[in-house]
């Protein structure tokens, strides 16, 4: 999924399950979601919205490397966005499931039903070069919101918790609200970790 021309250049989103989804593996969705979990955590990552581990394996693999080669070389290389955007998709697969997006237990490889698309920058015309040094920084207002965020999320999971195991659905309005939120804190990382444009998140969760 692609976005359109007039859209912020991170694009993310998640399609919206219209059927019935599996309510045994909705309220069981923690237990079943450890494998997975491992599988993240052995890089460095807990598979959670967890500021702190976020910032590790952000400074370790995301942020240091494409820093230190945009800043002295001016060179993005191919293979690490791919190795960066094939990450953060199956991050973004993983988080989806433990936020009951979606029943697909998650792949380490397939797209599925969770679209991240992160364009691949030229760095001598697209970047500024010492951009990165400051960006962490110029995004401080959008950490401040994400936390507000993260709290909604966790009241959000719940409810659709319920929701799900009592009905079989996922609320609309739950599933745009968890959705925009992600979508936030892609576009976050995509503009202060993985450098991969220098336009400024914007101010709303819609795309």
């Amino acid at each position: 999924m692609q976005p359109t021309s007039s859209a912020y250049p991170i694009h993310f989103d998640v399609d919206y399950p219209d059927r019935p989804l599996d309510r045994v593996t909705t309220f069981f969705r923690l237990i079943l979601a450890i494998p997975i979990l491992i599988v993240l955590a052995t890089i460095g990552a807990t598979g959670s919205d967890d500021g702190a581990s976020f910032a590790c394996i952000a400074a370790g693999i995301l942020f240091i490397p494409p820093l230190l080669l945009i800043v002295f070389r001016q060179k993005y290389p191919r293979w690490w966005f791919d190795f960066t955007l094939a990450y953060l998709r199956f991050h973004n697969r993983v988080v989806a499931y433990l936020l009951l997006l979606r029943d697909e237990y998650p792949s380490t490889d397939e797209e599925q039903t969770v679209h991240l698309h992160l364009p691949y920058p030229d760095v001598s015309a697209d970047l500024n070069r010492w951009m990165p040094l400051v960006k962490w920084f110029l995004a401080i207002p959008r950490y401040i919101v994400l936390i507000v965020l993260d709290v909604g999320l966790v009241f959000a999971a719940i409810a659709a918790w319920f929701a799900i195991v009592f009905t079989g659905r996922y609320p609309l309005g739950l599933f745009d609200f968890t959705v925009g939120a992600m979508r936030w804190h892609n576009r976050v990382i995509g503009y202060a970790f993985a450098l991969v444009t220098d336009e400024y998140p914007p101010f709303r969760l819609a795309v």
